[in-house]
């Protein structure tokens, strides 16, 4: 037991996924929450779903257990917003994309271009003595790819928020159940929102 609570004080990084409406100022009231409260976002990207009137936000925020309760308590109390899913607690896929400038000066613009390979980087604009390059991976390709190309002489770079994405719809899986003779009562209920179908349910 002592084990356990020791877990569920340990901060950490969180990737949460919120659909909104999409509508003016959401996301600025989204911000202010945090900001009012005091909780950090380490990352946000914003985004059209499917249905243009929706909107999804993926989220990182670093603290415990504590912190992740009161941020998704706090999020479903905005009028605009449809469903909070803690993606951290679920299997997900994740990507950050990198847009990152380098000195590549002749006598080592080779060696800048294994280091992207490596990476499986692109080379999306070249000049006499930089090259730009864009990288897209998991949080820890992106820093470390950054790390080996610091030496060059790193001019600027960008990152863009994380996003993430739950695997396997489960609504496919509760398709699977129901060929296998499953009981309706032992399929986890369907959103009530149509619009939140699939949405890691």
């Amino acid at each position: 037991m002592r084990g356990r609570q020791v877990q569920e004080t340990e901060a950490r990084k969180h990737t949460i996924a919120v659909l909104v409406e999409n509508k003016f100022g959401v996301l600025s009231r989204v911000a202010g929450l945090f900001s009012a409260r005091g909780y950090n976002i380490e990352s946000l990207s914003v985004g059209e779903t499917l249905d243009p009137t929706v909107s999804r936000m993926t989220l990182v925020v670093h603290g415990d257990a504590f912190v992740l309760e009161q941020v998704i308590k706090q999020l479903h109390k905005l009028i605009d917003v449809i469903k909070v899913t803690d993606l951290s607690e679920e299997d997900h896929v994740e990507r950050e994309m990198l847009l990152i400038r380098v000195n590549a000066e002749p006598a080592v613009r080779a060696e800048i271009l294994r280091v992207g390979d490596i990476f499986r980087a692109k080379v999306v604009d070249v000049t006499a003595t930089t090259y730009t390059l864009e990288v897209t991976g998991e949080e820890t390709k992106i820093d470390a790819i950054i790390e080996l190309l610091r030496p060059f002489g790193i001019q600027e770079l960008v990152r863009t928020g994380k996003v993430a994405i739950a695997r396997g719809p489960k609504t496919r899986l509760r398709k699977a159940d129901q060929k296998l003779g499953k009981p309706k009562s032992a399929l986890p209920p369907l959103p009530q929102d149509p619009r939140v179908v699939g949405f890691a349910d």
